[in-house]
């Protein structure tokens, strides 16, 4: 869809379907340029609904025939929608017969039908499946599916589709088939097939009730190797869902496939999840720490959804965070469990937040901000987004958080009692996000949740970052502490005006030496070393009692609300919550905040940024004595001791200078790497991880906090023009017997700057040069390399003619358009604007080619009117040189009219 053509959906127009389908019998002849798709339906009215003509969505699709009833029809076309208004006028089912083709090799959205690398592959969310025939594309209309594949036995012995295999076979001239049969009603966004030469990891599993499965991850020949974590990881996630929720594996198989070429990280489609390589390949030798984190967790998150999202979909596309919010909470709480000891759940759950933070916050914040359930769209494949995936997943986090009790503190056995009621009520059915949140709360009378369902329900109604605000006084005549909490939220595009939220706030007080204290409120007989208040007003106090001295308090523990919080503590105090804390996230979070104020304090004076030691000699010794402490897991010292990001700092400025916060920063950290060198020497030698490489989170921690000492050593190496740290960083990279050690070696060298740096890239690119996925990496942190002469930029752009770039591969244009735009700030904000017009260049080449990349590289420019001179205005002609494009797709459009209406 082009300009002319984009009109805005609102979810008060929501209006249920005027037919319901209720069989779809697909057959595929499959060829790459010219695919036959016969459509056999089985069609009633919806009796709810007024008799009107039958409107099939359809996009550059070639019509040939359609029946009904087995006789011909008269019908007409309203742009790309097929209207049949010659039907039979009574409610008794009747069969409507589609015949059309379509071209898959041409088809460079990766939406719909196409083909990659000589195999067939679909993605059908969010409206793709009208790429493929004409149909009601849109969640409610969930139907039972059978599919029949044809294809060359030679060039496609593989053939895949939703639910079981029934029947397969050789045909005439070569050719052969696979019937598929899907035993459960699903929308036709969750369709999928695949065609291809492929090779598969076989597990059969049994599950509690005794039944057994087969699970398959098929990849292309020569990557089999790399399919061992992927298995296990599908292997682990079945097992934690049945035990966790009850909800058992409902296919007879279940099969994952993995494509590189591909917009998202994956997709839940029945039975059949396709998924991007960069989450389901990894071996030692290629994957990093990370990638095994992220496969397990994406893993996870796909077949979560076979309940969450499948077996219960959503009514229509506003309510997407019903299935996507929920499911990123049971991938965060499956990956925290998985990690096993309670210091590495705490550094998982830092690690949300840490991306909840710095990206969420800043498009709550931004011209794209919208509230979890959106009130309106241009695009729809414009709103999976960090708000819709995250923050609602904090909105859910929340409402286990509510329906906690004295005997089931943290809302666990609470909230699975609401998960199955909801699957009671609305197993097979297309629901809202208020069902949901109904279910959850009528399961839990009693409890917070159910006492404030109907405000709580504003998280889901409003944009915006709610700002908490806490104040305690301590009356030492009465031995009682005062704390008041007061909430706001400023105004969003659309939102001038905002309700008080439902706030659950978790706490603790330590004494001034680090001593925990009893909490009893004023009135109550109870004393708890934990417990959560609950503001529902836009202010409320709370006093405690019985407390011989001033307390510290340790406010919004576990990051119990997705809030920004101001609670006024002095430095003194934060060193307090630092050292002693027993909530991780809030020791780690008095870390970040200390560096933070100091950045911020530094920025808003005249001083010499790039010679400044921002960091006080009082912060420099508390984050030796955590990188010291002989308790704390490396992976939490990791995160303490890393400074918050360029983006992070920028998002506390009204106006933002990026290349002062950039100057900052880097003083910052060689100020934390000279002054902490010989403690950095001493992490990098206790914490090897000898013997054979293990994903396990206790040695990803040690390897990470390796990486962590090498950068910073390598940094204070060459501000001390000192060649030997970095020639031995050069032989652990060289040495390395993982990716993720080899990987921390080479990104120490390219951000400290060293010579060296060019010769270990050289190296890396020889060693990897055909794993793609490697490969990836190679331009990533090329195009997020420190830009200390401005050569990154021209780089990027000699790296744009490497014969291993394709800015028609998604994860390629990602791994260094996006890295080069979104992640580095200081080279992209150039003075002179060339930034600026990389990125137009990019986004009208790539809206050309797939427009739901374009729009996330649109994205880049969210915050531009928060930039100072030149930058501002050189961000605005960018941005208005690409709206003014006459062909612009409708997901760049409104990205970029929403900027500029900001």
């Amino acid at each position: 869809m082009r300009e002319g053509q984009a009109t805005a959906i609102h979810r008060e127009a929501y209006a249920a379907p005027a037919f319901w389908i209720d069989s779809v019998d697909l057959t595929f002849d499959l060829d790459p340029t010219k695919t036959r798709v016969l459509n056999k339906m089985r069609l009633r009215r919806n009796p709810d609904v007024a008799a009107q003509p039958l409107r099939l969505d359809g996009e550059e699709l070639n019509l040939a025939r359609v029946l009904v009833n087995g006789g011909g029809t008269s019908f007409k076309m309203d742009g790309e929608v097929l209207v049949l208004e010659n039907l039979p006028e009574s409610h008794d089912a009747f069969d409507l017969e589609i015949f059309t083709t379509c071209n898959p090799e041409k088809n460079t959205q990766l939406m719909g039908l196409y083909v990659s690398q000589g195999t067939f592959f679909t993605q059908c969310e969010a409206e793709g499946f009208r790429r493929i025939t004409y149909f009601l594309d849109r969640p409610d209309v969930m139907a039972s599916y059978t599919v029949t594949l044809r294809a060359d036995k030679t060039k496609y012995p593989v053939l895949l589709s939703n639910g079981n295999l029934v029947e397969q076979g050789d045909l005439e001239d070569g050719r052969h088939f696979a019937k598929w049969v899907d035993p459960h009603k699903k929308p036709c966004y969750l369709f999928a097939l695949v065609a291809g030469q492929l090779v598969a990891r076989e597990q059969r599993i049994t599950s509690r009730s005794g039944t057994e499965h087969l699970l398959q991850v098929f990849v292309r020949p020569g990557d089999l190797d790399k399919t061992e974590h992927a298995m296990n990881s599908l292997m682990a996630s079945v097992a934690w869902d049945e035990a966790r929720f009850g909800l058992p594996l409902d296919l007879e198989r279940f099969m994952i496939v993995a494509t590189s070429d591909f917009n998202m990280g994956a997709m839940e489609n029945k039975g059949l999840n396709i998924f991007n390589t960069k989450f389901v390949l990894a071996n030692p030798a290629t994957a990093t720490d990370t990638d095994f984190g992220n496969i397990e967790s994406v893993v996870g998150h796909e077949y979560f959804h076979n309940w969450t999202g499948n077996r219960i979909t959503c009514r229509d596309w506003f309510q997407l965070s019903l299935k996507e919010g929920l499911t990123v909470f049971r991938d965060q709480e499956f990956s925290q469990d998985m990690a096993g000891i309670d210091s590495a759940r705490a550094v998982k759950r830092i690690e949300d937040v840490r991306v909840l933070r710095t990206v969420q916050f800043a498009e709550d914040a931004g011209p794209m901000a919208h509230p979890v359930r959106p009130d309106s769209y241009v695009e729809i494949n414009n709103f999976y987004t960090v708000t819709i995936y995250e923050k609602g997943s904090e909105v859910v986090r929340m409402m286990q958080t509510l329906v906690a009790t004295p005997t089931d503190s943290l809302g666990r056995a609470g909230f699975a009692k609401g998960m199955k009621l909801y699957f009671e009520r609305h197993d097979g059915q297309a629901v809202t996000c208020d069902d949901f949140a109904q279910a959850i709360a009528d399961a839990n009378p009693g409890t917070a949740l159910a006492e404030h369902l109907g405000q709580f329900k504003r998280w889901y109604s409003q944009a915006g970052t709610p700002r908490l605000e806490a104040r305690g006084l301590y009356n030492a005549a009465e031995r009682s502490y005062t704390l008041s909490l007061s909430q706001t939220c400023p105004a969003t595009p659309g939102q001038s005006s905002k309700e008080p939220f439902v706030i659950p706030v978790t706490l603790g007080l330590l004494s001034r030496d680090g001593h925990v204290l009893p909490l009893q409120l004023a009135g109550s007989e109870d004393s708890t070393l934990q417990r959560t208040l609950v503001l529902t007003e836009n202010v409320a106090h709370f006093t405690f009692v019985n407390l011989d001295s001033e307390p510290v308090p340790s406010l919004l523990r576990g990051f119990s609300a997705p809030v920004l919080l101001d609670d006024g503590l002095s430095a003194d105090a934060l060193m307090c919550l630092l050292a002693h804390d027993s909530d991780a996230f809030n020791r780690w979070e008095a870390g970040q905040r200390l560096m933070l104020q100091s950045a911020v304090q530094a920025l808003g004076s005249d001083a010499d940024l790039s010679n400044v030691q921002a960091l006080s000699p009082a912060l420099i010794e508390a984050l030796r004595q955590v990188l010291r402490h002989p308790e704390l897991d490396a992976a939490f010292k990791e995160l303490t001791l890393t400074l918050p990001s360029e983006n992070y700092i920028a998002d506390q400025l009204s106006l933002v200078d990026p290349q002062r916060v950039h100057t900052l920063r880097e003083a910052m950290r060689l100020q934390l790497a000279t002054a902490l060198q010989a403690d950095w020497a001493w992490a990098l030698d206790h914490y090897r991880t000898p013997g054979a490489y293990q994903s396990d989170a206790t040695s990803s921690g040690r390897r990470a906090l390796r990486g962590l000492a090498m950068t910073m050593l390598c940094l204070a190496a060459v501000q001390q023009g000192d060649d030997v740290l970095p020639g031995k960083v050069y032989q652990l990279f060289k040495d390395a017997s993982n990716m993720t050690e080899r990987f921390n070696a080479l990104s120490a060298l390219v951000v400290s700057g060293h010579t060296l740096a060019q010769d270990a890239l050289g190296t890396f690119h020889k060693l990897f040069k055909d794993e793609a996925l490697v490969i990836d990496k190679w331009f990533a942190l090329q195009g997020s390399a420190p830009d200390r002469a401005g050569d990154v930029l021209p780089r990027v752009r000699q790296l744009m003619q490497h014969p291993d770039f394709n800015l028609r591969n998604p994860n390629r244009a990602r791994s260094l358009i996006f890295s080069y735009c979104s992640a580095n700030p200081a080279a992209f904000h150039r003075a002179d604007a060339a930034g600026y017009v990389f990125w137009s260049e990019q986004v009208l080449a790539l809206d050309a080619i797939n427009p739901q990349v374009a729009a996330r590289l649109a994205r880049a420019m969210d915050r531009w009117s928060r930039l100072t001179e030149p930058y501002r205005s050189a961000a605005k002609v960018a941005i208005e040189r690409v709206a003014a494009k006459a062909d612009l797709s409708n997901d760049v459009r409104e990205v970029v009219s929403r900027a500029l209406n900001n």
